[in-house]
C-alpha cells in the first residue's frame, strides 16, 4: 500500500538518525522526502498541494507552492519551512517561525494532523486534489487482471459493522484464492484500500490517478487492479 513513501520507515531511520554525530542519515531522510504534497481534509473536501524543498530556511527546510492553498486551506497558504522533530513529528513553519501545524504518523496510515479537523499529508498523486472516502467509494468494483480480464465483482458498502467499519461482500464468481480471504470489510488508509477477512487476512490496493486501484507490490501473487464498475 501507498505508504507515503515508505514514511514509517524514514520515521524510523530519522529516530536512528537522532543524537548521532554523523549528519548524512538527517540528509538521506531530508532528501526523501522532497518532492510534491498534498493536504487534504479527511472529510474528502479539496485540499491543496505544496512541495517541500531541501533548500535549508529558518526553521528547517523550504516550502513552496504553499500559497496555492489561499482558497481551500488557508491556514497552510503560510507554511514556508518543514522540519522533523525529536520525537518524529514533522512540523509546518511560517516564515517568523510560528508553527502552522504539526503532523503524525502510525504505521501504515498517512501524516495527520495533531489539531483542528483531521488534514492528511500525502505525497502528490498525479492531478488528484482531495482524498477518497467511504462515500465515494462505495458500489461494485471490478477485480481484473492487469490486461483487462475479469476476475470477479465485488461491493464495497457505506453501511458499517458494530465497530464502525464499511462492509464488503465478493462475487460468488470470485476464484478460490480471493474467496479464502473471506473479505468482509475495507478501509481507507490515505491513498490505500484495505480490504479485511474474518480471520485476520487482508488484501491491499493503492490508488492510481485515475481514480482506479492497483494491487500493493506488498502483496504477494498475481497483480490485480480494481476498477469501478
Amino acid at each position: 500500500m501507498i505508504r507515503s513513501f515508505c514514511l514509517a520507515a524514514a520515521s524510523a531511520a530519522f529516530m536512528l538518525a537522532v543524537g548521532q554525530p554523523a549528519a548524512a542519515a538527517d540528509d538521506e531522510l531530508i532528501k526523501s522526502q522532497a518532492g510534491p504534497w498534498l493536504l487534504a481534509p479527511e472529510s474528502g473536501a479539496k485540499g491543496c498541494r505544496l512541495t517541500f524543498e531541501t533548500t535549508p530556511a529558518t526553521g528547517g527546510y523550504a516550502i513552496s507552492g504553499a500559497d496555492a492553498c489561499a482558497t481551500a486551506l488557508p491556514t497552510y497558504a503560510k507554511a514556508a519551512a518543514w522540519n522533523f522533530s525529536d520525537d518524529g513529528t514533522l512540523t509546518l513553519f511560517d516564515a517568523t517561525q510560528k508553527v502552522v501545524a504539526r503532523f503524525q504518523e502510525e504505521e501504515g496510515s498517512p501524516w495527520e494532523s495533531e489539531d483542528g479537523d483531521p488534514t492528511w499529508l500525502l505525497p502528490a498523486l498525479g492531478d488528484v486534489d482531495h482524498v477518497p472516502t467511504v462515500a465515494t467509494l462505495a458500489g461494485t468494483w471490478q477485480i481484473q487482471q492487469p490486461d483487462g480480464k475479469l476476475i470477479c465483482n465485488i461491493t464495497l458498502s457505506s453501511d458499517t459493522d458494530a465497530d464502525g467499519t464499511p462492509k464488503m461482500s465478493s462475487g460468488g464468481d470470485c476464484p478460490a484464492d480471493v474467496r479464502d480471504l473471506k473479505l468482509s470489510l475495507w478501509v481507507m488508509e490515505g491513498f490505500g484500500l484495505v480490504m479485511m477477512g474474518i480471520d485476520g487476512s487482508s488484501l491491499s490496493f493503492d490508488m492510481r490517478p485515475d481514480g482506479g486501484f492497483q494491487k500493493s507490490e506488498e502483496e504477494e501473487g498475481e497483480p490485480m487492479v480494481l476498477i469501478r464498475k
